[in-house]
């Protein structure tokens, strides 16, 4: 007998919001030159979002969506980015080959606006 619970109304709402935003993050950094190498990505450290390549970069991408622009300002935080960075750590050995520059981004989301991608969001 499973004890898993259905999310609710709000967190089913908040997963395809967060989602579509993935989507959204995929497809813009696709026309900014970047391939996708995987999406969601879990570890006991953490989750990524995304995985994406570029020349000899390798970035491991936060991706942040919120109702207004002004929310995005606290979208991500220090406790957050640690977690992400984290992950990647564990993460790096599957995605990233001998040369290869690693990093933390971060894309910000909301309607109206275009993507922010912080770059090399997380300093550790």
């Amino acid at each position: 007998m499973s004890t898993r619970r259905t999310p609710s109304p709000a967190r089913q709402a908040a997963e395809a919001t967060g989602r579509r935003g993935e989507r959204l993050a995929g497809w813009w950094l696709r026309l900014k030159g970047w391939t996708i190498l995987d999406r969601r990505v879990r570890t006991p450290a953490g989750e990524v979002d995304l995985v994406a390549r570029r020349g000899k970069l390798i970035a491991f991408v936060e991706v942040k969506t919120r109702r207004t622009a002004a929310e995005l300002d606290f979208a991500i935080d220090e406790r957050r980015l640690a977690r992400v960075a984290a992950a990647a750590e564990v993460l790096m050995a599957r995605y990233a080959g001998p040369g290869d520059d690693i990093r933390v981004d971060v894309i910000l989301l909301a309607p109206g606006t275009r993507p922010r991608h912080i770059e090399n969001a997380w300093t550790g």
